[in-house]
């Protein structure tokens, strides 16, 4: 029985399948979400041969550090931004052995969304070293957990596509 609901499970079963086929490594680079993507990658036995690394950078100070965001770019735009989660797929990029990352920062709630910045905005980055690819979301359910899967299914799919699109 999987942790993950079974639309996720295919999604996170597909990821492994496209980067296993043409060997390509995953790194994942997670605030709001808090690692669940890197869990629903490692959920699926045998994932050891396409994951590398996940890195859970829920602090800006984290996002510095681990992913070399810079503390100027934080402080102009914010965590939760098209810049900042960009940068993160790039520093997951940098600091990994990946050839393919995933980056997600967002305000998953039930607190913490203002006017511009409201709960359920979720950035979505991810890249390959040829570039990275950026969608914005705003979900719109009422709990924090449904927040945190839809964002999951966003990271999926997102990778999903830019690895279908890679040369094998």
């Amino acid at each position: 029985m999987s942790l993950f609901p079974d639309d996720i499970e295919q999604l996170a079963k597909s990821v492994l399948a496209e980067c296993r086929s043409r060997g390509f490594k995953i790194a994942t680079a997670e605030s709001c979400t808090g690692g669940l993507i890197a869990a629903a990658l490692t959920e699926i036995a045998g994932s050891s041969d396409v994951v590398d690394r996940g890195f859970v950078t829920y602090s800006n100070e984290a996002k510095e550090r681990m992913l070399g965001v810079s503390a100027a770019l934080l402080a102009s735009v914010g965590a939760v931004s098209e810049a900042t989660a960009r940068c993160m797929a790039a520093g997951a990029l940098e600091n990994s052995q990946a050839q393919i990352a995933v980056a997600v920062t967002g305000i998953a709630g039930p607190g913490g969304g203002t006017s511009s910045k409201p709960v359920g905005l979720v950035h979505v980055a991810a890249g390959t070293r040829q570039g990275v690819v950026h969608k914005e979301f705003r979900f719109t359910y009422a709990e924090r957990g449904a927040i945190r899967l839809a964002t999951v299914r966003a990271a999926l799919t997102m990778m999903l596509e830019l690895v279908s699109q890679s040369p094998t």
